[in-house]
């Protein structure tokens, strides 16, 4: 500070306001001041920050997934995307953190809280029961949860409509005359796959179809082994939905590996669009949305929490079906599988 004002001219109280965005300089003298502190290499010091004001400047997010689970999922890296793209406005860093367990988690919120290492977290894949509610809403740590809304206790949720886009897919195979469509899913333990399998299940019955859902990790080996297990089995399905794109090109590959032709034997869409959706033959059929921007409405509401703003919920634009070469007319007939 005393450098800087030495080559600006003015006292180091001026050189304060104007590095802390606070009123008490003109605004050319505080252009000129920022100016020099970026010629100088100056950066805010967070632990001087934390001590002036209890804020750390930084946001926080823990992943419990598989590794190479995330490494392959496009849904995660452009989510994101959306986040860092958002904080990055006002040079927010991003502390990431991957663990074993949910108690791992817990104990580092209660670590990060403690010692103020950041201003608030992201919350994912909010399970049927979550600890995480109730300790983040003891902590009095501002968070928002990437998902809901239900669950969510008192926190904020930046959430899409599960329900609303299960009805699009399955209504669409529907109408191409499908009766026999099948679920490949997350985790089961996960809010938004048991908010899925709920609507999938009324909306086949409903329509009076056979529905039937198998559960996976997200991964393409688990894809793969639960596309087998359905079109090997009784009653084989004509259709088939899976929860992430990555799942799906894996099962794409397993129907062919079969002898199945899609679509003209078993139709297939995917959730969550990607570029992995456009570059297998026959390309996708995905529901839709903008994920980036799904990310940076998170931050948002994030920050505004962070900064003791009242925050409520927020609702993403509903996804989209973009149609393209694996769906069609269910088969009139069933083929027996190539042994």
């Amino acid at each position: 500070m005393q450098d800087i004002a030495r080559r600006a001219g003015v006292t180091k109280a001026a050189v304060s306001f104007a590095l802390n965005g606070r009123p008490g300089v003109s605004e050319p003298t505080r252009r000129r001041i920022l100016a020099i502190a970026d010629e100088l290499g100056w950066q805010p010091s967070s632990a001087a920050r934390a001590l002036s004001d209890g804020r750390a400047g930084s946001f926080g997010l823990v992943v419990h997934r598989p590794v190479p689970t995330l490494g392959l999922e496009p849904f995660f890296m452009q989510l994101l995307s959306g986040i860092q793209a958002e904080i990055a406005r006002d040079t927010t860093p991003l502390l990431l953190t991957m663990v074993e367990d949910q108690a791992a988690e817990l104990a580092l919120y209660r670590s990060w809280w403690a010692r103020r290492l950041v201003d608030g977290v992201f919350v994912m894949d909010l399970r049927v029961a979550d600890a995480r509610v109730p300790v983040l809403t003891e902590l009095g740590m501002p968070a928002v949860v990437i998902g809901g809304p239900q669950g969510t206790g008192g926190l904020p949720a930046v959430w899409s409509d599960e329900t609303a886009a299960v009805v699009m897919a399955v209504t669409h195979l529907a109408a191409l005359g499908h009766r026999r469509v099948a679920r490949v899913s997350g985790p089961g333990r996960l809010r938004h796959t048991s908010v899925r399998t709920a609507a999938f299940e009324l909306i086949s019955g409903e329509l009076g179809l056979e529905g039937r859902t198998v559960e996976a990790d997200y991964s393409g080996e688990q894809g793969a082994a639960a596309t087998r297990e359905l079109l090997t089995g009784e009653r084989r399905p004509t259709a088939l939905i899976y929860d992430n794109d990555v799942m799906a090109v894996s099962g794409l590959t397993a129907a062919q590996g079969l002898g199945l032709a899609v679509p003209a034997d078993v139709s297939i869409v995917a959730w969550d669009d990607s570029a992995l959706c456009e570059l297998v033959n026959p390309p996708l059929t995905a529901l839709s949305r903008d994920i980036i921007a799904y990310g940076r409405r998170a931050a948002r509401r994030l920050r505004q929490a962070a900064g003791g703003g009242p925050v409520g919920d927020v609702q993403d634009a509903a996804p989209s079906l973009t149609l393209r070469g694996s769906t069609g007319p269910a088969p009139g007939d069933v083929l027996t599988l190539r042994r």
